[in-house]
């Protein structure tokens, strides 16, 4: 039996986000991860077509430490759609989100496009306009572990990003230095600063950019960016109250 084209593929991920179901485990091992973002520009395409609006990029496996466990040398991407953006407080239902988790991050508003590989960081750091602190709801449709280019191909567990008030870039001298606090259920986590995500979050952007011209595509103004998690990926489970604060920036909040 021949393998399943790209488009054929995309056209069965774009059915299971209809469904709201779990991916088909007859798509896991099938994809390259060059072929898994070819699919995911297709998967958002029909989205699109479904009345979906793309607002923005996502970078994932920014820690070192993710990176090993996924046996990956790079970070990974996936597309926001503005359907997806949820101000904080939000409220979820558990019963609606499949195998759900979320992730401490910042979300960063373009005021400037970015394009290609070498952009330098003072440059990325120019384009930024806005920050918010902000959480990403990720969901598992499939294995991640051992299916890493079907979950990038199905937008890498993008799920919701959750965003508190937006301040400008100029409020904050240096975006590596801010310090994440993570509560559930009002029992502190762990703390964490930038400097976790691939030394500091404006990297995100010169990542990004540099990747996204591998297909022919950019960062526009206005984009919106989710930066990477400060934290390891938290497991969500029903009844959860969820609340981060980014010292200097803001507080996120959301329950399940």
């Amino acid at each position: 039996m021949s393998r399943l084209s790209n488009a054929e593929i995309a056209a069965s991920l774009n059915e299971a986000y209809r469904q709201n179901e779990m991916f088909s485990d007859a798509l896991a091992g099938v994809l390259t991860l060059e072929e898994a973002y070819q699919v995911q520009f297709d998967l958002a395409e029909l989205r699109v077509a479904d009345g979906e609006k793309l607002t923005g990029w996502k970078v994932g496996l920014t820690s070192k430490a993710m990176q090993e466990q996924q046996g990956v040398h790079e970070p990974c991407l996936g597309y926001l759609l503005q359907s997806g953006q949820v101000i904080s407080p939000a409220k979820f239902q558990f019963d609606e989100l499949i195998s759900p988790g979320f992730e401490n991050e910042i979300c960063i508003r373009l005021k400037s496009p970015l394009s290609g590989v070498g952009v330098s960081f003072d440059e990325a750091l120019a384009a930024i306009e806005e920050i918010a602190p902000a959480l990403e709801i990720i969901e598992r449709r499939c294995n991640f572990s051992s299916g890493l280019a079907l979950a990038i191909a199905g937008n890498a567990q993008q799920r919701s990003f959750i965003t508190g008030p937006f301040m400008t870039i100029a409020s904050v001298a240096d975006l590596s230095k801010i310090e994440a606090s993570v509560e559930v259920n009002e029992v502190v986590q762990e703390t964490a600063t930038g400097d976790k995500v691939l030394g500091n979050p404006v990297n995100s952007l010169i990542w990004l950019a540099a990747k996204l011209s591998e297909f022919g595509r950019s960062l526009d103004a206005g984009t919106l960016v989710m930066s990477g998690s400060f934290t390891k990926q938290y497991l969500l489970n029903k009844g959860d109250y969820v609340r981060t604060s980014f010292k200097g920036v803001g507080v996120v909040e959301a329950s399940f």
